[in-house]
């Protein structure tokens, strides 16, 4: 009987697309991959490792993995991932119930690796990350009808408070041609949204084309036949040209919004953390993307509490959150992640007034998303049908201003019946925290 192989999967959009190409290596490579854990003889963890909180509960996991181990309900554990690339000298010395340890750039060789795992041989493994593959075939872990695709690995940016460039490496892209054989691929299967990721998806192309190619790449994704939408996500403030507002104005298959991770308002704040722009840059560009891109969702990231944030630069972010309403937002305490510049920064703050900082702005953030959904209200919105709620006796599913599993739902009644992934289109009628209600018609 083949070895059963399930996987525990954590982090980010990014990390998800790795597990799905791990899992399909190892069903191509004659192991059963299952999605119940309890049925499962190998377990992966493939971790998060980028800030404090994501390494706890990626250890959490590795821990209780090693409790079903000791009680005879699981054989193995596996650990790839970031904080398998970040800490590779630690994690089996200090979980000697895990079996197995493989850096990103092993994953082109998991089913070896596998097979060495399955004769009780202890595998601890770490290839140049540069060997990690950018693309393959992947056993989604998404719904059938979306799904993401990632364009590039790494990142250049160097951002002081970031880990990212120090266990991904350096920004590389894959080709257009090579993207877009795997997105017709998933259509072709019934994607009907792409999601598109990368570290900084502005950047797409530089390292390739010598130039910024996102709108290039956008463009030949566009005219795949039978793809619905494509959404941008993690798109950095300074890269966004001209051309690609222009392309996410006017092709009709790139829903109008944009994911920005700004992080900050305050100049002094954005240079520490090796950012460019200030509160005037910034409020320029957002003024533009919404002249420009009528009906445009915006949504950011902001981190408070940096090293040496000011009281006058928290209340520039404060206000300056309150004067641009972001449609969606976040806002995070700032993590010292040992390794990275910020790390060594004087002023560095208590973990209380970091917190405090992010939860008043969160606090301000649900009183401006409660605006801007009210805005909404009266208005008719085509809907991705995801599911249907026995509680509320609604179907639910996603509009345009929804990304998949970070914003809200639109909860709607109709007589008629949907499976999932179909459309429907629906006028809102009431919003309650970041959910929208209405009426199919």
């Amino acid at each position: 009987m083949p070895v059963k192989v399930g996987m525990i999967g954590l982090g980010c959009a990014k990390n998800q697309v790795d597990g799905e190409m791990l899992m399909a290596s190892l069903r191509q490579g004659g192991y059963e991959t299952v999605l119940d854990l309890t049925e499962a003889d190998v377990v992966i963890v493939n971790t998060c490792g980028f800030i404090d909180s994501a390494k706890q509960e990626s250890i959490g996991e590795i821990l209780e993995l090693a409790d079903l181990k000791a009680a005879g309900f699981i054989d193995k554990i596996v650990v790839t991932g970031c904080l398998a690339e970040r800490y590779k000298d630690d994690i089996m010395k200090n979980i000697p119930e895990v079996d197995a340890v493989m850096g990103i750039g092993a994953n082109g060789e998991i089913v070896a690796k596998f097979d060495e795992l399955c004769k009780d041989i202890k595998v601890e493994s770490f290839p140049d990350k540069y060997l990690m593959p950018l693309c393959g075939e992947r056993d989604l872990s998404t719904p059938p009808y979306w799904a993401y695709i990632k364009i590039a690995e790494g990142c250049d940016n160097n951002c002081t408070y970031c880990a990212i460039p120090m266990i991904r490496g350096k920004q590389r892209s894959r080709t257009i041609e090579n993207i877009v054989e795997e997105a017709e691929k998933l259509v072709a299967g019934g994607v009907k949204e792409l999601v598109v990721i990368a570290q900084d998806t502005s950047r797409y192309g530089i390292d390739l084309y010598g130039e910024y190619s996102l709108a290039r790449l956008l463009k030949e994704l566009c005219k795949i036949e039978n793809l619905k939408w494509i959404r941008v996500l993690y798109c950095y403030p300074e890269a966004i040209t001209d051309e690609l507002i222009d392309v996410m104005a006017n092709e009709e298959k790139i829903v109008k919004y944009i994911d920005l991770p700004l992080q900050h308002a305050s100049g002094k704040v954005l240079k520490r953390m090796n950012r460019r722009g200030d509160r005037q840059s910034l409020t320029e560009l957002i003024n533009k993307l919404r002249e420009r891109i009528p009906g445009l969702i915006l949504r950011s990231t902001f981190i408070a509490g940096f090293p040496g944030e000011t009281e006058d630069d928290f209340v520039e972010l404060a206000e300056f959150v309150k004067e641009i309403k972001f449609d969606r937002m976040g806002c995070f305490a700032y993590s010292q992640e040992e390794g990275t510049p910020a790390a060594r920064l004087p002023e560095q703050l208590d973990d209380e007034v970091k917190q405090d900082r992010a939860d008043i702005i969160m606090e301000s953030q649900m009183a401006i998303m409660d605006e801007c959904n009210r805005r909404h209200i009266g208005k008719q919105v085509e809907v991705m049908v995801e599911s249907y709620d026995e509680f509320s006796e609604s179907w639910y599913g996603r509009s345009y201003m929804d990304a998949p599993d970070v914003d809200g739902y639109i909860y709607f009644k109709s007589q008629n019946h949907f499976e999932p992934g179909e459309f429907a289109n629906v006028v809102l009628e009431d919003c309650v925290d970041s959910d929208l209600f209405g009426k199919e018609i």
